[in-house]
Formats: structure tokens, C-alpha cells, sequence
């Protein structure tokens, strides 16, 4: 099981603006058609693992469940999804751990962990494998920060970097391990 994170962030680390808005994302045009091998990453997981406020944004989209894959959102309050949701995600709490294992139980193998907080929850218990960053040119000056503070470093190594629409920078990290 591979717990793979991917993520736009601008150059000053964020991964939303100060009101939550996710426009700045399209700050630089990309070809029309050309999803920056979203699908093709889309392909290597199960499950997206999203935490409750992501969902709620999505929520605010109007355009229902628009992933390829099945969901599991991570939520303490909230327990039915509208109904453009429905069939589409089911509703778990607990720790990463036990989120991974009810995955496990659900038949997912490989899972995309979407969200902020559910990513740094993640991080905090060094259960990310991999993580795909895309880095968009804009600085925001504040938002919601991709990182916080970790008890101890994490070390990843760059497995491929591309430049993408000649402006977006793209990483994939891999967890190195002892």
C-alpha cells in the first residue's frame, strides 16, 4: 500500500488562499485538455482520503463528485453527504492509522490523501509515501500552509522533476526509509 499525496502549492508554501479559495490554482492557463497527468496519477490509487473542510469546498464546487475513484471523508460531525455525492463517498474518523486500516478493509490498496490537515495528520505519523507537489508562480502571502511542525525530519528523495505549461514546476518525492 502506497499513501501518495498530490498537491498544488504556491511558491510561498500554501495550498489555499486567506478566504480558502483555490482560483489562484489557475494562474497560469493550461493547454486546454491537458490535466498535468492528473489522470494518469489517478490510475496508480484506490481511494481518495479527504479531509471534512476539503470536501466542504468541493461541496461548494456544485459539480458533485468529479474524481474517478471511490472517497473517504474524514469527518467527526459530519456523516451524510449531499445527494451529487452519494454512492461516491462514505464517512470515517480516527487516526491515519486506522483510516489506512479501514481502507485495507474496504479492499483499497494505494490511497490519495487530500486535504491539509489530513495530509499533516499523515505526516505527523510518517504514513506518506510519496508526494507529488506542483508548484504554481505566485506568491499568496498567507492561507493555509501545505507543512507544519513534524517531531522529527522526514527525509524524501526527488524521484522526477518537470516543468509543466513552461511555468508549473512539478515534483515527485518518494519517502526514504532506513
Amino acid at each position: 500500500m502506497t499513501n501518495y499525496v498530490y498537491l498544488g502549492a504556491s511558491i510561498d508554501g500554501y495550498i489555499s488562499a486567506r478566504d480558502g479559495g483555490l482560483g489562484w490554482l489557475e494562474y497560469v492557463p493550461t493547454p486546454k485538455g491537458d490535466d498535468l497527468g492528473f489522470a494518469d496519477f489517478m490510475a496508480k490509487v484506490d481511494a481518495v482520503v479527504m479531509g471534512r473542510k476539503t470536501f466542504e469546498t468541493l461541496i461548494g464546487f456544485g459539480v458533485g463528485w468529479h474524481y474517478p475513484k471511490p472517497g473517504i471523508i474524514l469527518s467527526t460531525t459530519m456523516n451524510e453527504a449531499p445527494e451529487a455525492f452519494a454512492g461516491h463517498v462514505e464517512f470515517a474518523s480516527g487516526t491515519p492509522q486506522e483510516i489506512v486500516d479501514f481502507a485495507k478493509a474496504k479492499g483499497f490498496g494505494n490511497l490519495y490523501i487530500d486535504g491539509g490537515d489530513t495530509v499533516r495528520r499523515f505526516l505527523a505519523e510518517d504514513m506518506i509515501d510519496e508526494m507529488i507537489i506542483t508548484t504554481i508562480p505566485i506568491l499568496l502571502g498567507g492561507g493555509v500552509q501545505l507543512f507544519g511542525e513534524l517531531d522529527e525530519h522526514l527525509g524524501f528523495e526527488l524521484v522526477k522533476s518537470e516543468v509543466l505549461a513552461g511555468q508549473l514546476s512539478k515534483r515527485h518525492f518518494r519517502r526514504k526509509r532506513a
